[in-house]
């Protein structure tokens, strides 16, 4: 990675864009599944008719599909006073999409939600709370068209740069912050003669493989072979 993408990485994403919500480290180039594209092409508005304060507003999204807004008002009122509260439903069947959008009076009540809550448990499920991304993170793209930020990881469709799934640090950030050239992980276990594998993800270590003379005596030769096996021996 180059000066300037090492002093601009970060965890979370500052300004939403597909193809780095895409990429475990936010180092992706290429697209590396179809929701990408569509989300790259995608030509999302956020929904002018919403009203209330984006700041103030968080997100609760994993809700039970049975949880209605009064008891999702009460859950949240313990941080603070709730102004508003909209379980997103189904245009047609009225039924809940399992998210809704919560707005405070004020903005320390919000955060104080976000802090408090992701994780608490409405109607036996387990919410994740967060702030609102549609009006606050520029450039974003919900998660039906391919972007978000999270998802399962049976979808096939991980999105990071988020609070609850940030992107992991690459390897030559960590080796330039910590003052060693950029390049591949050294590796630092007990065996300090191994080296990473290319390919095939396994390691080649220098080990010692003795032979028996016709005396019996035992001689050894350094030789590189595959890990995983201890010494070898031959007569």
């Amino acid at each position: 990675m180059s000066t300037e993408s090492l002093e601009s990485w970060a965890p979370v994403l500052r300004e939403y864009d597909p193809l780095l919500a895409g990429s475990i480290d936010g180092t992706l180039q290429e697209p590396h599944d179809r929701a990408i594209l569509r989300a790259l092409n995608a030509k999302y508005r956020p929904n002018k008719s919403v009203s209330g304060d984006a700041e103030r507003t968080i997100f609760v999204g994993r809700l039970n599909h049975t949880t209605t807004e009064e008891s999702l008002r009460r859950l949240c009122s313990e941080c603070g006073r709730v102004s508003g509260v909209r379980v997103v439903r189904d245009i047609v069947t009225g039924t809940s999409k399992g998210y809704a959008f919560v707005e405070f009076v004020d903005e320390t009540s919000a955060r104080v939600a976000v802090k408090d809550l992701n994780g608490a448990v409405l109607d036996d499920v387990s919410l994740l709370v967060d702030f609102e991304c549609c009006r606050t993170l520029k450039g974003w793209v919900p998660r039906r068209l391919g972007g978000g930020i999270g998802g399962k990881k049976e979808s096939g469709q991980l999105r990071f740069g988020g609070r609850h799934r940030p992107f992991k640090m690459p390897y030559s950030v960590q080796q330039n912050r910590r003052g060693y050239v950029a390049g591949p992980r050294p590796f630092r276990g007990r065996d300090s003669g191994f080296q990473p594998g290319r390919e095939s993800g396994r390691g080649v270590r220098q080990e010692e493989r003795y032979r028996y003379d016709k005396t019996g005596y035992r001689r050894r030769d350094s030789e590189g072979v595959r890990s995983g096996g201890g010494y070898r021996e031959r007569r």
